[in-house]
């Protein structure tokens, strides 16, 4: 077995929560689903990963995560408001102990005054409350979808409590 301090961060957050016995759920936009397949690529996820949603447009973040709609008018799919009401939708219908959600602008075009590309929401939520990141990646359209899901990874480890962090 790797050291936990070498392996890569989906092994490592597979490997906290197998031991802390908690469970994880996933909603993602920009990234595509590469999240849910990063986590999936770890054995033994299947004890700790529920399950995820890629909900792209603003009509299956409404229906699937309960994304509300007048928030999309007002801030749009790329918003932290949207990435909060995204990681508390998927823990609700996946009945997780935490939930990380991703929407950004992967690029190349899409941005504009004020959202550019790279621009990026990760939210997560757990029994405390939701929290928040925002990020803007300079890579092409691949590399800021694998930095996203690097980025939301590293976010799940660094709020794990303590006690859960033991190797």
């Amino acid at each position: 077995m790797t050291p936990l301090a070498e392996a890569p961060i989906e092994v490592v957050v597979t490997r906290l929560l197998t031991q802390a016995g908690l469970s994880l759920a996933v909603a993602e936009s920009c990234t595509g689903g590469l999240l849910g397949h990063r986590l999936t690529n770890v054995p033994g996820s299947s004890a700790v990963f529920k399950g995820g949603v890629v909900a792209y447009s603003y009509s299956a973040k409404e229906r699937l995560l309960h994304v509300n709609h007048a928030d999309l008018v007002r801030y749009g799919a790329v918003s932290n408001v949207i990435a909060q009401q995204m990681a508390r939708g998927a823990r609700n219908l996946l009945d997780a102990d935490y939930a990380l959600s991703i929407t950004g602008i992967a690029g190349p075009g899409g941005g504009m005054p004020g959202k550019p590309v790279g621009l990026t929401f990760i939210g997560l939520a757990f029994d405390g409350g939701v929290l928040w990141r925002q990020h803007i990646w300079q890579g092409d359209r691949a590399a800021n979808k694998s930095q996203s899901v690097e980025a939301a990874l590293h976010f799940l480890k660094e709020i794990l409590p303590e006690k859960e962090k033991v190797a």
